[in-house]
């Protein structure tokens, strides 16, 4: 289901592009926005490149602190008065004119070049800038309205722990099985990943998936047995800032009155900043079952997770 997340309208601010890789980014006032490519003549675009937007609030907040900064500065290409990009979940579209974008991260790396970052020692592109891939084409030029055209509702991200599938020894149904539910209900699903059981890598690819990603929930599949290789429920409690562990007590009982079983589960479900971490069974037949159990308690769940309702 998908649905009209806000009906507020920005303004294009900037148009910035870098005529040389390694020089800053200026203002140029209007562009042609190519599909899947970037902003025409930025040294940057390239095949499968991205946009960068950065709220203009955000930038204005920042020269209160007595920072000279020029549009561009942070690596923008696209300056933006209006919205709180922080705050929008991946798969919000927004249309500038004739082009379409759609946010794809939250979260921006700041690169040793930064103009910003050289000035004063600190940039706000890592917390306040988002990455948007460039569904329709066109001109953009600066004092267009922008408006969110829809969003999902909600977003996941699925991690499979499988030796054998990761060497692919073995096709993965797990995290497909879980990825056709959550679709069905109107979740946007970032592409299923597949690691090797090892708590190290499942712990790290936590993190990056909820501080860099940042989904609604990410589900995992497998790795929450017995045999020594079994290590996801470690690397989920690492990567936590809360425990959550109704949900996964919740699974353990509705799936006990499946099969006897379930009580050799040890999977556990955590929060991360506002990310929640369930660790899910790696057969697909339980998975199904169980994400399906679950969905009606994360539509309550979720919006209480971002701020958004009450407990």
């Amino acid at each position: 289901m998908k649905i009209n997340i806000n009906t507020e309208k920005g303004i294009v601010k900037a148009v910035c592009i870098s005529e040389k890789k390694g020089t800053p980014k200026i203002n140029i006032g209007s562009c042609r926005l190519i599909e899947e490519f970037g902003l025409e003549n930025d040294a940057h675009a390239g095949s499968g490149r991205q946009v960068s937007l950065l709220s203009w609030e955000q930038v204005e907040k920042f020269k209160k602190t007595g920072a000279q900064v020029n549009d561009g500065d942070f690596g923008e290409n696209l300056l933006i008065q209006g919205f709180d990009f922080k705050t929008l979940p991946v798969g919000t579209r927004f249309k500038i004119g004739e082009t379409e974008l759609e946010l794809t991260q939250v979260g921006k790396t700041c690169h040793s070049g930064c103009t910003v970052s050289h000035k004063t020692g600190k940039c706000i592109m890592p917390t306040e800038g988002v990455f948007a891939r460039v569904v329709h084409g066109g001109i953009v030029k600066n004092g267009d309205e922008v408006s969110i055209l829809e969003g999902r509702r909600f977003t996941a991200a699925i991690l499979v722990a499988s030796d054998r599938s990761f060497r692919g020894e073995r096709k993965d149904e797990s995290g497909p099985a879980i990825q056709a539910i959550l679709e069905k209900a109107g979740y946007l699903v970032l592409p299923v990943k597949i690691l090797p059981d090892d708590e190290d890598g499942l712990y790290q690819e936590l993190i990056h998936i909820s501080d860099i990603q940042k989904p609604d929930v990410i589900f995992t599949s497998g790795g929450t047995g017995f045999s020594p290789r079994d290590m996801m429920p470690e690397a989920t409690l690492r990567a936590a800032h809360k425990n959550a562990p109704g949900i996964a007590e919740g699974l353990r009982a509705y799936s006990l009155s499946i099969t006897p079983r379930a009580m050799l589960s040890r999977a556990v479900s955590v929060i991360r900043n506002r990310t929640l971490i369930i660790n899910m069974p790696g057969s697909p037949k339980a998975g199904k079952e169980c994400t399906e159990y679950l969905l009606p308690v994360l539509e309550h769940g979720i919006p209480v997770l971002r701020g958004e309702g009450d407990a």
